[in-house]
């Protein structure tokens, strides 16, 4: 399987996060990218540096206010006196119809949803080319290939158009969609990440080009909360072209394998010719956020009923922090794929 990573993708290194009132080390930290690299090769992984597509691609789906956000706002930040190391909002907009303020501050407050999205000096490099690498993974199918991983870091699914949080900054997954349409092609956007990928369906949401599916933990208890309930149906031309499936918490193996053929039932409809797959790991149940319970060995079944559909797949890397299970998780997805993949 082609597969794709910058370097320059450990440039990110945040420091904090805020969960219930309490200031904790951020997980999604540089070394995802080594335990990941490493399971990803095990598969039979062939990793390649991704060109440099330009801003275009990513410029399709993100504002030009929002890059221009995230391209120099730490240098900003950094001139404001006591400020810290990191870009964290400390106020929001009460609604995103509110003014849109000059400061540094208030941007910050603006553009990024929560306290799990720092932005430190490194990370509109790192951004940008875990972006490069889901457009060539897309670019590689596009071309032919029936299956390419991106080893996105940061990750993607929380960012919107103009909006960072929970850990991402560029939408990764809707910019290999889109990237795809743009090549005539018809995707479908596929999470299995633990979380909603609520910035996924935002930016797709009042648009019927692009199928987006996600099964998750029920955000009725859970991150992202406000998105991801079953009754978000998509609105205007999108009208039935997003399909939330949540789940209760610990769900397992078999139960998460029957709502994913109900997710690829609603893709056969679509009649997609391609499918991005959020490659959220995060659903094992030795993932540090205990969302759903999947095993290793499930996630070779995953794997293999996703392939067995016979689509071409774009695999796109999302969540999956640090554990004993994350390396395993990854292999057993990718040889599962590459066991039914369609020659």
């Amino acid at each position: 399987m082609k597969a794709f990573l910058d370097d320059r993708q450990r440039g990110h290194d945040p420091r904090h996060f805020m969960a219930n009132g309490a200031v904790l080390p951020n997980p999604e930290v540089p070394g995802r990218i080594d335990i990941l690299l490493a399971a990803a090769r095990a598969a039979g992984a062939r990793f390649a540096t991704p060109p440099d597509a330009g801003l275009g691609p990513i410029a399709a789906l993100h504002t030009a206010e929002y890059i221009d956000f995230l391209r120099r706002i730490h240098a900003r930040w950094s001139r404001i006196e006591g400020a810290g190391p990191e870009v964290i909002p400390n106020i929001h907009p009460a609604s995103r119809a509110d003014g849109y303020p000059a400061s540094a501050t208030g941007q910050a407050g603006w553009h990024q949803a929560d306290t799990a999205c720092p932005i430190g000096a490194g990370t509109w490099d790192a951004a940008y080319w875990s972006a490069q690498s889901a457009i060539a993974a897309a670019d590689a199918v596009a071309g032919g290939a029936r299956a390419a991983y991106a080893l996105c870091r940061p990750p993607g699914h929380h960012a919107f158009a103009d909006l960072a949080g929970g850990f991402c900054f560029l939408n990764n997954a809707g910019i290999a969609a889109e990237r795809l349409r743009q090549a005539g092609l018809r995707p479908a956007i596929l999470d299995i990440d633990v979380h909603h990928g609520n910035g996924t369906q935002g930016m797709f949401y009042a648009r019927g080009d692009v199928l987006t599916v996600s099964i998750h933990a029920d955000p009725a208890r859970f991150y992202p909360f406000f998105w991801g309930h079953a009754q978000e149906r998509g609105q205007g031309a999108g009208q039935g072209a997003n399909l939330n499936l949540p789940l209760p918490r610990g769900t397992g193996d078999d139960p998460y394998l029957d709502t994913l053929a109900a997710g690829l039932r609603r893709i056969d409809a679509f009649a997609a010719d391609v499918v991005v797959v959020a490659t959220g790991l995060d659903a094992h149940v030795d993932d540090p956020f205990r969302g759903l319970g999947l095993t290793t060995p499930g996630f070779a079944r995953i794997g293999a009923a996703i392939a067995a559909a016979g689509r071409p797949l774009v695999l796109v890397q999302e969540g999956g922090y640090i554990s004993d299970a994350l390396g395993p998780a990854l292999s057993a997805l990718l040889t599962g794929v590459q066991q039914r993949m369609a020659p």
